[in-house]
């Protein structure tokens, strides 16, 4: 059987491949607007016309533990951003736990304990939940779903097809930080200084922007496939052509630093703590000097622009040239979130 008929890891890697399994088999068999939407949260309407979103995810990482989280704080960081960035106000959770024979309860009671903070933390409640234990050798360790339920912020006006040649890119702060975290932690490299998971959940922030800048157009989190992918599914989604600097993309010097010792290209990696907004032109200033009062230390950027030049993503080098950027082709680091 050859590889275009079986699953790969490349399928999970939120890239090219994830994307026409999405669109050849899950749209393709459930037909439903939402799901061709390919939005990180669904909409629903209830019957006195509230709006509701309901995101779902499922979290495999390897390892389960990492500088700056765990596979249980991630994952509800992770399913809280993909409400806020859609526009919502998250408010509860579900969690689903395989578990394989020979799990520690020791390690377990971690995962619980900071999911349980996490939650806390942000102000959303896990209301209901499952386990399955699988045989030893047939699961690894720990997988965890969950979904997340808010409602839409009364403010929040977002779409593809809202943005509008001319508006401004942003990204709340350094990239990459969480693929390089977890991949020094899996292969057992040392670096100078440890490389923290940026994971951590946005809300807050994002309400704020939300509810006091009306010309944001359109959010969503670089996660898996990381900036340059998300950009390229922008650009092929909304018909327009985005164009980043490669010399305003805030990364750290140790992260950059890693990424070129493993000859990783940290536009590509995931991250966890991290949105990019596209607004119109005349509010990305004052939304910059809000995220910064906001998230101390992030050093969040106007990265770019847009235009109707055609679905296309581009980054503009800092020796002058011009790239394409285009969906992840492969798996860079499998089990990443």
């Amino acid at each position: 059987m050859g590889n275009d008929q079986v699953i790969r890891l490349a399928h999970g890697s939120g890239g090219l491949l994830s994307y026409r399994l999405i669109r050849d088999v899950f749209q393709k068999h459930i037909h439903s607007k939402e799901i061709a939407k390919m939005d990180d949260a669904a909409t629903i309407v209830s019957d006195t016309n509230d709006e509701i979103l309901i995101s779902t995810d499922s979290f495999v990482i390897d390892p389960i533990f990492f500088p700056g989280g765990n596979i249980g704080s991630l994952a509800v960081c992770g399913t809280v951003n993909d409400i806020a960035v859609s526009g919502g106000i998250p408010k509860y959770l579900t969690a689903s736990f395989i578990l394989e024979e020979g799990f520690s309860i020791h390690d377990l009671e971690r995962i619980a304990s900071s999911m349980g903070t996490e939650a806390r933390d942000a102000g959303v409640q896990i209301i209901t939940g499952d386990t399955k234990v699988v045989e030893k050798g047939k699961g690894d360790k720990i997988f965890i779903n969950t979904t997340g339920i808010g409602w839409k912020h009364p403010e929040a006006h977002l779409g593809m097809d809202l943005i509008q040649p001319g508006d401004h890119i942003i990204i709340n702060g350094y990239i990459a930080d969480h693929g390089v975290a977890i991949l020094s932690q899996r292969e057992g490299l040392k670096f100078s200084s440890q490389i923290h998971s940026d994971a951590r959940c946005l809300h807050h922030t994002i309400m704020k922007l939300i509810a006091s800048y009306p010309g944001i157009r359109f959010m969503r989190d670089p996660t898996r496939g990381g900036v340059a992918t998300v950009l390229s599914e922008i650009a092929q989604d909304s018909g327009k052509s985005l164009t980043i600097y490669e010399e305003k993309v805030p990364i750290r010097t140790e992260t950059a630093g890693a990424c070129d010792i493993l000859g990783i290209d940290p536009l590509y990696l995931a991250n966890e703590g991290k949105f990019i907004l596209i607004c119109s032109p005349g509010q990305s200033k004052t939304i910059i000097d809000a995220i910064r009062h906001d998230q101390i230390g992030s050093e969040p950027a106007v990265i770019g622009y847009v235009t109707d030049e055609g679905p296309h993503a581009w980054m503009k080098t800092r020796y002058g040239g011009t790239r394409i950027l285009e969906m992840l082709p492969d798996e860079i680091l499998p089990r990443i979130c």
